[in-house]
């Protein structure tokens, strides 16, 4: 019988790594959207592909476990290029979506990502989804429409022409999500020989030079020093945060993580507020009335929903 693991009990190191995990993900569209000012998506993509495939593979060959890859034969090849492919386009599509809409909405939507990956699991691996699961998820979607139609509602009473751009950014975001789920159940599969990182140091690869033709490295030397900084955080901030993420495991319940991340999307409005009340000019506030809290509180506690709730207690 295979052995199961146990958090090593360390609660409060679980709680702070997850709270840097929430405040690297809260904080990664806001950089973005800052970043995108002064610089094309495209190469601001490819740097963040190669400093992540720079750092994945000197973590690996740190610990001699740069080999391994004879184990995949053509189907695991062509699985671990569908993978790179869908993590590029998660990447792509969400920073074209940031471009469009808000920081705050697009960091909301993408919860969708880590339901549809469920979802996939249900019909792909034969997992379970139990009752009340399928109820958060239903308090998701409740959630994200509401703060949806708020946000086009505040563009149209702002007599803009920003409300076909908020929903065309929406959109993208939403196939980010989509995107993503695939990329997370192929490589569920892929684990079955390689390790996470191991995976993601060849997809860090093959997006980099995916995109190198279409990349601008030249731009990036013009980037003044506040943009440059910003630049390199958003390199580091995946890296990071799964980093952390992956220590958090290590020492508290999944569960317990899990809710902690839900709350990812109002840490990133809160930090909106906060870098346009400090630098107006970097940054536009995010409009919230009534109707948009309600949504965001309903789409978190519906993400939380999911996590908690769809864990059994381990047998005594």
């Amino acid at each position: 019988m295979t052995s199961l693991h146990r958090a090593s009990g360390q609660w409060r190191l679980g709680l702070l790594l997850s709270l840097a995990t929430a405040a690297c993900w809260a904080t990664l569209p806001i950089a973005l959207k800052i970043v995108l000012d002064v610089l094309d998506p495209i190469t601001l993509t490819w740097f963040r592909f190669v400093v992540a495939a720079l750092c994945t593979g000197a973590w690996l060959a740190a610990r001699g476990k740069l080999r391994g890859y004879g184990v995949l034969g053509r189907r695991g090849w062509a699985l671990l290029l569908l993978a790179g492919f869908m993590l590029l386009g998660n990447y792509v599509f969400y920073l074209l979506g940031v471009q469009y809409t808000s920081p705050g909405n697009a960091q909301l939507l993408i919860q969708l990502a880590p339901l549809l990956m469920a979802l996939g699991g249900i019909f792909v691996f034969g997992e379970v989804f139990r009752p009340a699961q399928w109820a958060g998820l239903a308090l998701l979607v409740a959630g994200l429409g509401l703060f949806f139609r708020d946000q086009l509602l505040q563009a149209d009473a702002a007599a803009t022409a920003t409300s076909t751009g908020y929903a065309f950014g929406s959109a993208l975001v939403v196939v980010a999500a989509v995107v993503w789920a695939v990329y997370a159940l192929v490589q569920k599969q892929l684990l079955v020989k390689l390790g996470s990182m191991q995976v993601l140091a060849v997809i860090y690869v093959i997006a980099a030079v995916v995109l190198l033709p279409f990349a601008k490295p030249a731009t990036l030397l013009a980037l003044d020093s506040t943009h440059a900084w910003l630049l390199l955080y958003c390199a580091l901030n995946t890296v990071g945060a799964y980093g952390a993420f992956a220590e958090a495991l290590a020492h508290w319940e999944a569960s317990r993580v899990s809710a902690v991340l839900a709350t990812t999307p109002l840490l990133c409005i809160a930090a909106v507020t906060a870098v346009h009340a400090l630098w107006p000019q970097w940054l536009e506030a995010e409009r919230i009335t009534a109707l948009g809290w309600t949504g965001a509180g309903l789409a978190v506690a519906g993400s939380a929903a999911v996590s908690l709730l769809g864990r059994r207690r381990a047998p005594r």
